[in-house]
Order: C-alpha cells, then sequence, then structure tokens
C-alpha cells in the first residue's frame, strides 16, 4: 500500500509584503491537519476575530515557532474523530495558538472545553480567546470584591467581558470608549460609569465618579481607581497615570494607542506605588493555558447558564455584534474590526 494520501480543507492565510503593507487575507486548499499527541481535530463551524488576527495580517504581530501560518486563536465545532478525551461528535470550544480560520483544526486537548448544552455554538465559537483573555486579567490584576476597576476599550470583545467579570467578582467596573452608544451599551452589562475619550480627558470624570462613589458607600475617599486593565497603551498614559489609586494595580496587554510614550516619568509611577504588569496570553507555555482553561471552567464557565428560562438570567452573557458568512468573509470581518464599529465579538460561520 501507498502512502495515505492527506484529505484536503480550505484555509485562511495572510499574505503580506513587507513593512508598511496592510496585508490581505486568502483562502487556500491546504492539507487537513492530522492530530497529534495530545491533539484532537475539530471540524469548525464558528471561529472568532481578534485584534491580534490584523495585527499579524500587517506584518507586526509574528506567529509563535512552530505555529501554523493559518490564522486564527479560537473556534468552536465538533469532534470530528476520537481522541484520548473527547468521542467524535462532542461540541467542544478550543483556545489556540494559530489554525482557526479553518474548515478543520487540530487542538491541545487541555486547551479545549466541553460546551455546556445552555450555549449555542455561536456562543461558545466567542468565548475562548476573548473569556479566557479576560479571566486571565482578572487573576494578574487580582480584582476582589470592592475594587474601582478602570476598563479601556469597554465595547470590545474582551472588554465587555471584563465588565461582566467585575461585576461577578463585586467590584465596580467603569469603562472608557469611543462612543456614548458604546458608553450606554456597557452600562446595560454592568459598568457603573463610562467616559468618551474621544471627546474628553476621562481622568477628571473617572476621578469625580469614584470620589462620589466612595463617599456614597460609606468608603475612605482615596482618589482614583484600585485597577487599571489596559490595551490602549501610550495615548492613554497620561490619564492613567492621573486616573490611578495610590498602591494601584496597571496591567498592560495591548498597544492599540501605541508602545511609545513622550515625557514619561516613572517618579509618577513610584509616587503613587503603581504596580505595572504587562501581559500577553498567545506565547504563553501550553501548561500556563491549560491550568488557565482549567480556572476558567471551573470557576466562570457554569455562570453563562442561565438560572431561568431566560439566557438573561445567566450571570455571564457572550455578546456577538457581527457574525460574518463563510470563510472567504475573513477579510471583510477584519475591515470591519479595524473601523472600530463592533460592540462585543465579531465571528465568521464556517459553511462546509
Amino acid at each position: 500500500l501507498g502512502p495515505k494520501r492527506l484529505q484536503k480543507m480550505q484555509a485562511v492565510v495572510a499574505e503580506n509584503k513587507g513593512k508598511g503593507d496592510k496585508g490581505l487575507l486568502v483562502v487556500k486548499e491546504l492539507p487537513r491537519p492530522v492530530p497529534g499527541r495530545g491533539q484532537v481535530l475539530l471540524k469548525v463551524e464558528y471561529f472568532g476575530i481578534n485584534r491580534a488576527d490584523t495585527l499579524q495580517r500587517k506584518g507586526l504581530y509574528p506567529v509563535p515557532k512552530g505555529a501554523s501560518p493559518i490564522l486564527g486563536l479560537e473556534a468552536a465545532g465538533t469532534v470530528a474523530e476520537d481522541s484520548w478525551c473527547f468521542k467524535k461528535g462532542e461540541k467542544v470550544m478550543a483556545l489556540l495558538t494559530s489554525g482557526g480560520y479553518a474548515e478543520y483544526v487540530a487542538a491541545d486537548e487541555r486547551h479545549c472545553m466541553r460546551i455546556p448544552s445552555a450555549l449555542s455554538m455561536e456562543m461558545a465559537g466567542a468565548i475562548p480567546e476573548q473569556w479566557l483573555t479576560a479571566f486571565q486579567l482578572m487573576q494578574i490584576a487580582q480584582v476582589k470584591s470592592g475594587d474601582f476597576v478602570l476598563i479601556h476599550a469597554g465595547g470590545s470583545g474582551v472588554g465587555t467581558s471584563l465588565v461582566q467579570l467585575c461585576k461577578l467578582r463585586g467590584a465596580f467596573p467603569i469603562v472608557t470608549a469611543g462612543s456614548q452608544g458604546k458608553i450606554d451599551r456597557a452600562k446595560r452589562l454592568g459598568a457603573l460609569f463610562g467616559a468618551n475619550y474621544k471627546t474628553t480627558k476621562f481622568s477628571g470624570p473617572v476621578l469625580e465618579f469614584v470620589a462620589d462613589e466612595r463617599k456614597r458607600l460609606g468608603m475612605d475617599v482615596a482618589p482614583g481607581v484600585d485597577v487599571i486593565l489596559d490595551c490602549v497603551g501610550a495615548s492613554h498614559y497620561k490619564e492613567n497615570i492621573s486616573s490611578i489609586a495610590l498602591d494601584g494595580r496597571w496591567v498592560l496587554y495591548g498597544l492599540m494607542g501605541g508602545g511609545v510614550v513622550s515625557e514619561y516619568s516613572l517618579g509618577l509611577m513610584l509616587k503613587k506605588r503603581v504596580t505595572f504588569t504587562a501581559t500577553t496570553l498567545r506565547s504563553r507555555t501550553d501548561q500556563y493555558k491549560a491550568q488557565l482553561v482549567q480556572s476558567f471552567a471551573a470557576e466562570a464557565l457554569p455562570h453563562f447558564v442561565p438560572t431561568g428560562e431566560k439566557k438573561e438570567t445567566a450571570l455571564l452573557n457572550v455578546v456577538v455584534d457581527r457574525v460574518f458568512d463563510g470563510i472567504d468573509a475573513a477579510m471583510d470581518s477584519h475591515k470591519y474590526m479595524e473601523a472600530n464599529k463592533n460592540f462585543g465579538k465579531i465571528l465568521v460561520r464556517v459553511k462546509q
């Protein structure tokens, strides 16, 4: 007998010509992945769009060594063949290093979660990268009950998740966003206050709100927020320094507003005794991700299940902004994200 013929699938890769090129997404026919030891093969039904994907397309986010050039950090679908931990036909969502923009993906079994029967496949497609990123940030920042938490990009997928996780933990979420509409929707999710960073310097309104709330709640009227969860970076630096409280925790997880700060002052951070931490998820070890997935599945995933007949009774709700149809719509989904039109998650439904 000759060698087994590899089956084919459609998948999306980036074509970038170098510095300054915005890049294109191209659908290609590629070999279907063969799962290795400790992996499970998923037939993808939905994959999520993340900001890191748009940077990878532009050549600004190198693919980790050994990872597939196929884009995609998360997917939801059905198990295509039996593996050590999963049976064919089971519904699963997966955190991925790459490979999600495809009809099939081989995922680390430790990075997969069975989809609760109360969740649709669409909702599951919006969970892994987005919610695990938010869950990780909550852990790193050590958010606790009573903390005032400033969340930048409150209308983003991660932002909407952070608002709800803060509320679940008994913290007080505050958001910044680029429109009043996004702020209003974040408030419906549980944000107590929002500031439009495009029309005002947000530190003033944030400090005033926090002072009033602390007074109303009978708390010590210490100026500033206890935690900043920051995916913006440079453009918000000065306002962040003004907004953060003494002994505040500031976690940086993105650079949407640039990575170089002019007139940077360590003295201001020292004066307030700020704990500053920078983090990513994609480049973490497989073991770290496995532990994160395990903690999330135990502590957060049960709260997506409604406590009554209406899905709104769930303590955590997936916010999907738009679903694009077909794997060839990946480029359109990127353009939509880059226009900052979304409130919540952007998904692509894979038609097979």
